[in-house]
């Protein structure tokens, strides 16, 4: 009986003036991170221990309210589209799917409670004809296979220190197929190197990240307050030069 917002509570009318407010100065997106992102979102409801031991076993109850959030999230995506038709670029959508190590779920859990969710959004986007990217922390690129088979065009986060994450192992599997959005690390030279050395570490990732195509510069997530200033003023102009 938890409650779930209604499609009909929200304001579409406004969401078309913000929208064309931007004067199609940037790229516009419906979602975010947190849609469906059924293992955290979902989580911070029920706990995380349950939410994963209730994805292994399919608790009724619980896939239920699952699946009665993401009714709404689609419900309300597909208005605001249609509303907004032609000014929005594409979906973003997140669900963290790794540990810095391994998997969160098995690819098994993946394929039968998540994937076809994430599959609905995709063929949302399709229809309107805007590609979809999926926010995904930690060691995530198991899935990538997946993703491409549903339909999503690109992944973002892509945090190079976790396992099979390296801008050498993305390129190698699955460049010229998705499109990246990421790899500079948070967590790296960005806040704990010198400005010379943020430099270097993102002309070696433009350099192994560029045979392919497809590739958003951008940090893994957001940049933390530990990081010195003048590392993030190198981390853009580097970009520039480098690009």
């Amino acid at each position: 009986s938890f409650p779930v917002p209604d499609p009909d509570d929200f304001d579409y009318d406004f969401a078309v003036e913000k929208a064309k407010s931007y004067n199609n100065q940037y790229a516009l997106y419906v979602g975010g991170a947190g849609i469906p992102d059924i293992i955290n979102s979902n989580g911070r409801i029920m706990g995380m221990e349950d939410i994963l031991c209730y994805l292994l076993t399919g608790e009724e109850y619980v896939i239920n309210f699952i699946n009665r959030r993401v009714d709404f999230q689609i419900k309300m995506m597909e208005r605001l589209l249609n509303k907004c038709k032609g000014l929005i670029d594409f979906m973003w959508l997140g669900e963290d799917l790794g540990t810095q190590i391994a998997p969160m779920i098995s690819p098994d859990v993946y394929r039968k409670r998540l994937k076809p969710i994430h599959k609905m959004f995709a063929d949302l986007a399709e229809d309107y004809g805007i590609p979809t990217i999926v926010h995904t922390c930690g060691s995530s690129s198991w899935a990538f296979e997946d993703f491409i088979e549903i339909g999503i065009k690109g992944v973002d986060t892509l945090q190079p220190e976790a396992v099979n994450m390296s801008p050498e192992y993305l390129v190698r599997y699955f460049g010229g197929r998705l499109n990246f959005r990421g790899c500079i690390s948070t967590a790296g030279p960005l806040a704990y190197g010198t400005k010379d050395q943020v430099i270097e570490y993102c002309k070696e990732t433009l350099e192994i990240m560029k045979t392919c195509g497809g590739y958003h510069f951008a940090p893994t997530h957001a940049i933390q307050d530990n990081t010195p200033v003048e590392n993030v003023i190198a981390m853009y102009q580097a970009a520039h030069d480098f690009s």
